[in-house]
């Protein structure tokens, strides 16, 4: 039997939210009535959060798919050629389903806080490259939404700036394809959340050219002014990355079953209040180090007397400061291999600062394809132009 991906993906995705929605019913305790309360106590093993794992984890194990994907790198099986489906007689189902509960699990994973098992269980996807999950609009933004929110959670903008970029780019050129779709509110939706997600992360790690023109100038519409703002680290910052945050983030589930106990409670929104808490204690930690930042990059070489002077420090506090500079931008990447995420360096020598840019290749090719574009649309309408 083959299946359409589209199908296969709404399965996964459907089951993923059927037990999200009700972990947040379960989760609004104080509008319960007597028989509800009844009912939970009774069935407390629906939705059970072990069972919702084990399924999706079953339905990657049995399907093999890890083991497809390995072998496809080595040339030795089609299955993202063939966009997953069988053409020699077989069942594309079980393969679609397996591959498309490995997005299921990073899902899962992000609602419940734990984004490196969530990323790790991507793993055998190649995210950088066309694949199936591609191939159903759906399942591509879930996946990139989703793997990005995880990146930024754990530090490492610059991964998610890119693959935010890039889908972001994407239903920029294809929206208006995807119009009649059922999807399409849910499409601008979470288009509206990445670029709220893309703001974050390009104000706590300003790599403006990892992202294209186009995706820029959206984002500079939308949300230019507050990303002026968020860089001056104050209450009216922190206000905004907690409105961005809150805007942006995935609705966050408690997986427990909550407490009968009188008074009856709503704790919904438990595990939001637990996330935001911790994004917004790593932005506090950023909060000096924009101006650690404005500094070095104004000098190639200064002492650290002179930047102590500047910012009010003594050299003792600056070198924590310096210390905690080069922590804050640097992560883990999933090879375990340490990543820098900012786009200049420094190192001390004889206490005198050195500054080190990384000077990006510029890329010319976009902006003469844009402009050639311009210029036969130019040439069209001259040609249109009847002259008497």
């Amino acid at each position: 039997m083959q299946l359409p991906n589209q199908w296969l993906w709404d399965m996964v995705d459907e089951f993923v939210y059927q037990f999200q929605s009700f972990c947040q019913y379960r989760a609004k305790m104080k509008s319960k009535t007597e028989q509800e309360i009844a009912l939970l106590k009774q069935f407390d093993q629906a939705w059970n959060v072990y069972g919702v794992l084990n399924y999706l984890q079953a339905l990657v194990e049995k399907s093999m798919i890890i083991q497809i994907l390995e072998q496809e790198k080595e040339g030795l099986e089609q299955f993202t050629a063939t966009d997953g489906y069988d053409y020699n007689g077989g069942s594309n189902v079980l393969k679609v389903l397996g591959y498309f509960s490995m997005v299921g699990l990073l899902r899962v994973h992000c609602l419940l806080g734990d984004y490196h098992t969530g990323l790790k269980c991507l793993l055998p996807i190649d995210i950088t490259q066309q694949g199936v999950f591609t191939s159903v609009i759906g399942s591509h933004i879930t996946t990139i939404y989703h793997y990005g929110f995880a990146n930024l959670m754990m530090r490492r903008y610059v991964e998610a700036i890119r693959e935010f970029n890039k889908i972001l780019l994407y239903i920029y050129k294809t929206k208006q394809y995807h119009q009649k779709s059922p999807q399409y509110e849910q499409i601008l939706k979470k288009n509206e959340q990445m670029y709220a997600l893309l703001a974050i992360c390009l104000s706590l790690c300003p790599q403006v050219k990892l992202v294209d023109e186009a995706v820029n100038s959206q984002l500079r519409e939308k949300y230019g002014e507050k990303m002026l703002r968020m860089q001056r680290y104050d209450d009216e910052a922190f206000a905004l990355y907690d409105e961005l945050f809150s805007y942006a983030c995935p609705k966050f589930i408690t997986p427990s079953a909550p407490s009968y106990e009188e008074p009856l409670v709503n704790y919904n929104q438990d595990a939001y209040r637990l996330q935001l808490k911790l994004f917004l204690y790593e932005v506090k930690q950023q909060q000096l180090l924009s101006g650690v930042r404005t500094f070095l990059k104004v000098y190639s070489t200064m002492s650290l007397g002179k930047l102590a002077t500047y910012m009010e420090v003594d050299e003792l506090t600056l070198r924590t400061i310096l210390m905690t500079y080069k922590h804050k931008t640097h992560s883990v990447d999933s090879d375990g291999k340490i990543i820098s995420n900012a786009d200049f360096d420094f190192y001390i020598d004889d206490d005198m600062i050195h500054v080190v840019e990384s000077k990006p290749a510029k890329q010319y090719g976009d902006y003469f394809l844009r402009q050639i574009v311009k210029l036969e649309g130019v040439m069209n309408d001259m040609d249109r132009i009847k002259l008497d």
